[in-house]
């Protein structure tokens, strides 16, 4: 049986008489990439703050690695990673200097933090630039440390939104090799992107509209049920009934 590590039902969050995020109900689970889609204005931002354990919803009910969002959001920021869609490090602190400081933040041991370091420098190629301020990298360099940094103390769920905005193609498909790596030592990586060819790499994809979900399925499926040949032909059927814009 599935292990479920997000859980959420008719979740809703409203501003003043503007409902954000109106009623959704899914579930993810443990190890999975799941694909949280949607238009700027869809409502996906606000869904993606309460499940972080910033943002408290209006109604509707929520777990997030077991944790309830309205009173342990404590607790989940603790069982989880996330990746902003900007560049999230230290431009004036050199890679390992970077990666120590927030493992710092993530209460890693000591010791156990410097032998972690010294293996993702490694692992990432980075041992002759492991003295080098990060905002000297080229930003495909400064992704792959973000998000190797994101899940350095393991974390049950990591968040990513819009990781590979910027970064070439080469660099995205290599990002994505290192989720696959995530995902197959049972991390759960929900993740949303603006590239609809990155929804393919997904287990499954949801697709908000108006800041209710429109569509979940996995992406084989997603497109046989609306006959088309991608999943851009997808979003562009389901983004065309949206009645709110950006």
């Amino acid at each position: 049986m599935l292990e479920t590590v997000i859980h959420t039902e008719n979740l809703t969050k409203q501003f003043g008489d503007f409902t954000a995020v109106d009623a959704i109900t899914f579930d993810v689970y443990k190890g999975e990439i799941f694909g949280f889609l949607g238009a700027n204005g869809a409502g996906k931002t606000t869904a993606m703050r309460i499940l972080c354990g910033l943002l408290s919803p209006t109604s509707g009910e929520a777990k997030v690695a077991g944790f309830d969002v309205y009173k342990e959001s404590e607790d989940i920021k603790k069982h989880i990673g996330y990746m902003s869609q900007k560049f999230s490090l230290y431009n004036n602190l050199t890679v390992k200097e970077n990666i120590q400081f927030f493992g710092g933040i993530y209460g890693i041991e000591r010791k156990r933090l410097k032998e972690k370091t010294n293996e993702l420098i490694e692992r990432l190629g980075l041992v002759h630039e492991a003295d080098k301020l990060v905002g000297s990298l080229p930003l495909g360099w400064k992704q792959k440390i973000s998000f190797s940094t994101a899940i350095l103390h393991e974390p049950r769920i990591v968040f990513l939104d819009e990781p590979t905005g910027g970064v070439d193609p080469i660099t995205r498909r290599q990002f994505w090799d290192m989720i696959y790596e995530a995902s197959n030592r049972g991390i759960t990586v929900f993740v949303t992107t603006h590239y609809m060819d990155e929804a393919e790499y997904c287990d499954r994809v949801s697709i908000m509209v108006d800041g209710a979900i429109a569509a979940l399925n996995n992406p084989s499926d997603m497109k046989k049920d609306f006959g088309v040949k991608d999943m851009n032909d997808v979003f562009l059927e389901l983004a065309r009934g949206a009645k709110r814009g950006e």
